[in-house]
């Protein structure tokens, strides 16, 4: 029954111990390559270039790599790899594939390390944000790449630059191929913490062209088509794609450094939800979460619906990691969308919770469902044609653009699709509603543009109105949505037309 329950727990909940399971986070990771020619270790730069550190160690740790050849390589200048083409495919295709693991493609990172020979840098095409899994280590000194190409490594040991040499050394044909692929093939990868290589040289730190670097970022951001999701995780933390269990394991995990013996983590997971509201969500939760109360295993802190649907909860629960009892402390917020329920979840020790919350929220607060994020962007820029063509547009979004109240606008474009647009008398009201706004909008919204002392008093106008559409966020039913939108039309009919009324009739009768 307690390994049931707690199966229950973190499938549920959170998949701490699913991490641990799936792969170890390095404090200082290096990558070695076994090739047919020898080891080649890679020590990576993750300050000057984060995302292509964590792409390389991702692709490394996954087995990516694995089976690759060096299918192009140029004595006295460097040897490429990286291309899943060259495993078994056409050799006419070599040098055409590969992805990166957090995008598709990893936009630049140029900084200002030379091209010096040992050297580990990302293959692009003339796009300087078309990286993805290619990559080179330099043979010689190539100063004349520098600043156009993305360093995010070096090779670290005696050995690598005499694998380094052997296979420049081996001989090629067309396109500068080797003739017998077999002696320039990558056997495997694996991630090995610093402290495992005995015999690493004493290297200082790189060359550098004295050029200026930018800031180093805090966030890398993680995108993935075939999931439909878009969010930021932070640099260094360890992102990871577990094997699909059940419905309830994560589809993504960002393992930070371990400390006191536990690895923080981000994880998200996305299940269907179709059919389902989200009170039925919060009961199905809440009937595992009790069992867990009910026996002493979890302690619920916190729970509390923050939108109509967005339900959070916070609990503390001791588990034991490698022998060792330890009190840790989840939040997760589950996040209904269009049938689909999305699950973000942190978990650390009790006493670190607070040290990466704020990267926890920042993660959530800049997830976004890429579909979506589509379709209003090609919606904007149709809108955007159009009223710099023909002029045009809503009047609301014209006078707050740009003013402390965008951001309402923009929580009320949310409430429209999120909750107005998810029912049928939703759907009808605003079909209704468009109808007769933009018969008028457009005409405003173009004198609006022309005379910024009129968008000022249509703003002010307008903002008990939306202030009174916020009203809304209450709905979630179709007799809840019939209810308070009548509420807030009669609610506007009183403001715009009531009141200004009595006033006049008021007027009138003194005279």
């Amino acid at each position: 029954m307690k390994k049931i329950l707690l199966t229950l727990i973190f499938s549920l909940f959170i998949v701490t111990l699913t991490n641990y399971a799936f792969a170890q986070h390095y404090e200082d990771p290096l990558v070695v390559l076994e090739t047919t020619q020898g080891e080649i270790i890679i020590e990576l730069f993750h300050i000057d270039a984060p995302n292509h550190s964590e792409n390389f160690l991702l692709l490394s740790k996954t087995g990516y790599y694995d089976g690759i050849l060096f299918h192009r390589i140029i004595p006295g200048f460097m040897i490429q790899s990286g291309d899943p083409n060259s495993i078994n495919g056409d050799p006419n295709t070599w040098g055409q594939g590969g992805n990166g693991s957090i995008s598709d493609r990893i936009n630049a990172e140029f900084n200002n390390i030379k091209h010096d020979r040992g050297i580990v840098s990302m293959a692009r095409a003339q796009d300087p944000n078309s990286a993805g899994s290619q990559f080179f280590i330099v043979h010689k000194d190539s100063h004349f790449l520098d600043e156009q190409y993305t360093v995010f490594g070096r090779i670290v040991t005696e050995s690598s630059f005499e694998t380094l040499d052997k296979i420049a050394a081996v001989q090629t044909g067309t396109n500068d191929r080797p003739t017998n692929p077999e002696q320039v093939r990558i056997i495997k990868t694996t991630l090995v913490e610093r402290s495992e290589i005995s015999n690493i040289m004493n290297l200082s730190e790189p060359s550098r062209t004295g050029s200026t670097v930018t800031g180093t970022p805090e966030f890398t951001i993680f995108e993935n088509q075939d999931l439909d999701v878009k969010f930021t995780v932070p640099v260094g933390w360890m992102l990871q794609q577990p094997p699909k269990s059940s419905p309830d394991s994560p589809d993504i995990v960002a393992v930070g450094a371990l400390k006191d013996g536990f690895n923080p983590n981000i994880s998200l997971t996305i299940k269907e939800a179709t059919g389902k509201t989200m009170d039925d969500l919060i009961f199905e939760k809440n009937q595992i979460l009790d069992q867990a109360v009910y026996l002493n295993k979890l302690e619920i802190l916190n729970q509390e619906k923050i939108k109509s649907n967005v339900y959070q909860t916070e609990a503390i629960a001791n588990f034991v990691v490698n022998d060792v009892e330890l009190k840790i402390k989840f939040i997760e917020a589950m996040i209904l969308n269009n049938e689909k329920l999305y699950t973000f979840a942190y978990s650390n020790t009790v006493e670190n919770f607070d040290n990466d919350f704020s990267k926890f929220n920042d993660s959530l607060n800049s997830f976004e469902i890429i579909s979506q994020q589509s379709s209003e962007s090609k919606s904007a820029e149709g809108n955007i044609g159009q009223q710099t063509e023909e002029g045009g547009g809503c009047l609301i979004a014209t006078a707050t653009y740009g003013s402390e109240m965008s951001q309402q606008v923009q929580q009320l474009r949310e409430l429209r699709d999120n909750q107005l647009l998810q029912t049928e008398s939703g759907k009808q009201f605003m079909g209704a509603f468009n109808d007769v706004y933009y018969s008028f909008s457009p005409v405003i919204a173009d004198y609006e543009r022309e005379n910024p002392l009129f968008k000022e008093a249509v703003k002010i106008a307008i903002t008990p109105m939306i202030s009174t559409l916020s009203l809304m966020e209450n709905a979630e039913t179709e007799l809840e949505v019939l209810g308070l939108g009548l509420s807030v039309i009669t609610l506007n009919i009183g403001m715009y037309l009531g009141i200004p009324a009595i006033i006049i009739f008021g007027i009138k009768k003194r005279n």
